[in-house]
């Protein structure tokens, strides 16, 4: 039988040993996995792409649907995700998202045509939505001693960040010596066994008080983002001004104000107001979305630089990213030591400020650039960049949230983030073609120029996408006040409810 007892900020549940617990860093370990594979699977299925294109006789208008099936239903539901973490369980809510997640990825890798497929990622989206919150809930009530906290961080933080780049490579090796399917075949091992080593490392927590469900606001902010992300999506395709885009668009407006509203008046709110108008955390938020908005364009247009112009193979073009991966985890442990000293502030702005010099400097390529002269040197201060700006930003996310509030804390940044990423990849995708439209106007249609107009078009992305990272970096300089001082006394846990 499992005890569960209230934890106040007083005292213990007589189950608990006092102190820190002893199975923290192995849990983190299990943790950390099951963060790292749903990092992966957001990106490791665009190598994958082609293959699964010709397999299943996708159309080229239909194709995006991979990738969008999955971030649409990440982006969407996370918020609710959290909430179920909160009120249902976090441990149960990580394992039903693991194995849930698991048979998702195996229906994937079997789909004989489109609709199975596309309906395979955004059920592994779905899942995706319950796990990603639990996870990140959980190693805030895990570890409550800050320089531990930092640490803990730091791993979330490098595996964030370099995961993206690591799933390019692995789903290059998958798909240039086994198959297209393999990229989703792979999740179905490491979840299960994730899921059977949390049983007994991971501690169950949850939230306590009023525990119902905002069901007008889930709807409606469910809807409202769907909509969105979808509008943008064919704002990339048809355009900003037909019809059915503005169709979408103006949906997506009324649905999120009539969120805000719900959010503003309901007695137990999904997103409760306090958690973003807390400047702090509203300031990571910010932060996160803008991430998201810049880096995931640079994954894309890089991908087809190095495919598409420079000539590599899909197993090359994965390796290729392969520093970005190391600087982040690098970059990310440095940070995780010094966050209790320097504070949140000063390293969330340099870290932004550094990638977004970086991707200014990526906007520099032309089809005969060296990777090693300049491709790689832009790479590596992104990434130091980013791997310095994500540990306090993960933190402050979570800064002084109540327990109660964990999970749809959590959740809130990683919407911020897949959010920004489908949005922003949708606008950074329709301004690079246009710039591309534009190049090719007024020159002589030649297969050198049509290729220096599509390096013109990763150019013109590059930079833009330098311009989100920029408004992170002020929104951190203006939003984020707290100091080292504040972090070190955001110990302990309070309100929980823990089960042995």
């Amino acid at each position: 039988m499992t005890s569960v007892t209230e934890v106040t900020p007083f005292a213990l549940p007589p189950d608990q040993p006092v102190g820190p617990d002893p199975k923290r860093w192995l849990a983190l370990a299990v943790i950390a996995v099951a963060q790292l594979m749903v990092i992966l699977d957001s990106s490791i299925v665009n190598i994958a792409l082609p293959s699964a294109q010709r397999a299943l006789h996708i159309t080229s208008a239909d194709r995006q649907w991979m990738v969008t099936a999955y971030t649409l239903s990440f982006g969407s539901l996370l918020l609710l995700g959290g909430r179920i973490a909160d009120y249902t369980g976090r441990k149960r809510i990580f394992i039903i998202g693991l194995l849930g997640f698991a048979s998702a990825s195996a229906l994937g890798g079997l789909a004989v045509n489109a609709p199975m497929l596309f309906g395979a990622r955004a059920l592994q989206g779905a899942f995706a939505a319950l796990l990603a919150p639990a996870a990140l809930s959980l190693i805030s009530v895990t570890f409550t001693e800050i320089r531990e906290r930092s640490t803990a961080f730091g791993v979330y933080g490098a595996i964030a960040g370099g995961g993206a780049a690591i799933g390019l490579i692995l789903g290059g090796l998958l798909t240039q010596y086994a198959s297209w399917r393999w990229c989703l075949f792979v999740n179905v091992p490491i979840a299960i066994v994730t899921a059977v080593a949390a049983v007994p490392l991971v501690h169950e927590s949850r939230a306590t008080g009023n525990t119902s469900y905002d069901i007008p606001g889930t709807a409606t902010v469910t809807g409202g983002l769907v909509s969105l992300v979808y509008g943008f999506t064919l704002a990339a395709q048809d355009g900003w001004t037909t019809s059915k885009t503005l169709t979408f668009l103006a949906i997506a407006a009324v649905l999120l104000v009539a969120f805000v509203i719900i959010e503003v008046k309901s007695e137990n709110p999904l997103l409760p107001m306090r958690i973003i108008l807390n400047r702090n955390r509203g300031g990571s938020y910010l932060s996160a979305l803008m991430v998201g908005s810049g880096l995931l364009g640079m994954f894309l247009f890089l991908t087809y630089y190095f495919q598409g112009t420079l000539g590599y193979s899909a197993l090359k073009a994965g390796f290729a990213f392969l520093p970005f991966s190391v600087g982040i985890i690098l970059a990310a442990g440095m940070a995780s030591k010094l966050l209790p000293k320097l504070g949140p502030r000063f390293m969330m702005v340099g870290g932004f400020a550094a990638a977004a010099i970086g991707l200014a400097w990526l906007s520099r390529i032309t089809p005969d650039t060296s990777y090693l002269a300049h491709v790689l040197p832009a790479e590596i201060l992104i990434s130091l960049g980013m791997g310095t700006a994500f540990v306090p930003m993960s933190s402050t996310a979570l800064f002084r949230v109540d327990p109660h509030d964990a999970g749809v804390a959590s959740a809130t940044l990683n919407t911020s983030q897949q959010i920004g990423g489908s949005l922003g990849t949708a606008l950074l995708n329709t301004l690079a073609a246009s710039a591309t439209v534009t190049y090719l106007a007024t020159r002589s249609h030649t297969p050198a120029t049509v290729q220096a107009a599509q390096v013109h078009g990763y150019s013109v992305g590059f930079m833009v996408g330098a311009g989100f990272l920029l408004v992170g970096a002020l929104s951190a300089f203006f939003l984020v006040n707290a100091t080292k001082a504040d972090l070190a006394d955001h110990d302990g846990v309070s309100g929980e409810v823990i089960a042995a």
